[in-house]
């Protein structure tokens, strides 16, 4: 199955141990994980922003998410879909990768709950929807 993670899901994933790691590490071996580079660009502005990662840091993180993902280069929406436009590109992202689900904790986008044919989960409704389906696939 392809994935996309929210960029919050990919820095949770890096600066605690807890659900969005275990979810980033569960996907990178049962599933295919997709990305764009506006979502790795967003990933290491956010680490040195919020987190003070040096910039020799992010490239790190940067550097082994690529060996890992596979990453797209969306078109832009035609339209906004999200409250919050800059919440698109994942959405974009998620249909150039043709994806089945994008993880994310912002609300923008759970609460659409689906998007031409894409669930749209929590990282802990993701849980659930891997026993659902049948795990790993």
């Amino acid at each position: 199955m392809k994935i996309v993670l929210d960029t919050n899901v990919l820095v949770a994933a890096f600066i605690a141990r807890g659900t969005c790691h275990e979810v980033l590490e569960h996907c990178m071996v049962h599933h295919e994980v997709v990305v764009s580079t506006q979502i790795l660009d967003e990933l290491q502005e956010v680490l040195m922003r919020k987190f003070d990662y040096s910039q020799a840091e992010t490239h790190a993180v940067v550097d082994l998410l690529q060996t890992r993902v596979f990453c797209v280069t969306p078109a832009p929406m035609p339209l906004q879909v999200c409250r919050d436009p800059d919440d698109d590109v994942i959405l974009a992202t998620a249909l150039c990768g043709r994806c089945t689900v994008i993880v994310t904790g912002d609300t923008d986008l759970t609460d659409l709950g689906r998007y031409e044919g894409i669930t749209i989960l929590t990282p802990r409704d993701f849980w659930a929807f891997e026993q659902e389906f049948g795990g790993t696939s």
